[in-house]
């Protein structure tokens, strides 16, 4: 592929343009795809934020002609930007990914995420690790002080070791609710996992949460995104706030 340093183009400079006068959900739309160009490979994110994104997107490679490819992170993003003419490949058959947008549940100003509600925290988690640049997309009521404060974490974990692994995780002081859908079946992710949704205290050691449940075997993934966020952009309906992640010394 060709040079993909990031190019600001005449369109995706508009974009950020408006971005700043503040125009509402199509303004962080424009802006999470603002700087994609021709030979990227494009990670698409899951949930309502992330489809307005690939709609945007798929609008900028029709109208400016832009050759991009395109991995999803969940069943549904693939159907829609396959239906709105982008090109997905399949996830095992990239090494690396140039730009990934996603929506999240919260986040704070520790560049630290919450997800979730989609159910997509492994695909999400893999393609943003490779990602040289990860974006995190919410309005501005879901930025707080410290993620988990009111929002439940959710687990992902193997059906075949359910019973054995909640109670692991209720021997570490957790209760989680098994998330059904709205007919009151259980919810399966797109990897086939049930999913324990659970509620946190204020005061949690967050890092050490995170790594305690990456080491439960059957836990597939969990919504606590430490690491990920290069970079949020929030809505504030009036304007796009843009968080960059300072350089780690």
């Amino acid at each position: 592929m060709a040079d993909t340093t990031p190019q600001t183009t005449a369109a995706a400079q508009a974009s950020i343009d408006a971005n700043e006068k503040g125009i509402g959900t199509a303004a962080l739309a424009a802006a999470a795809i603002a700087e994609v160009q021709s030979d990227m490979l494009v990670g698409l994110g899951s949930g309502r934020t992330s489809k307005r994104a690939i709609r945007a997107l798929a609008d900028r490679v029709h109208n400016e002609s832009l050759k991009i490819q395109c991995v999803a992170t969940s069943e549904r993003s693939d159907a829609l930007a396959k239906e709105l003419g982008l090109d997905v490949i399949d996830f095992h058959r990239v090494s690396r990914v140039h730009h990934f947008f996603d929506g999240a549940d919260e986040v704070d100003r520790e560049f630290r995420v919450l997800r979730g509600s989609t159910g997509s925290m492994a695909r999400g988690r893999m393609v943003a690790w490779a990602s040289d640049r990860t974006l995190y997309l919410v309005d501005a009521e879901k930025v707080v002080d410290k993620v988990g404060t009111d929002v439940p974490l959710s687990i992902a974990v193997m059906a075949y070791g359910f019973t054995s692994i909640r109670d692991r995780i209720r021997d570490m002081g957790y209760n989680g609710v098994v998330r059904r859908n709205a007919e009151g079946e259980t919810f399966i992710t797109d990897n086939g996992n049930l999913i324990l949704d659970v509620t946190l205290e204020s005061d949690e050691n967050l890092e050490q949460l995170s790594t305690s449940l990456n080491d439960i075997p059957g836990i597939i993934d969990h919504g606590l995104f430490i690491h990920e966020a290069d970079e949020i952009l929030i809505d504030h309906h009036d304007r796009i706030e843009h968080l960059i992640r300072p350089d780690e010394d």
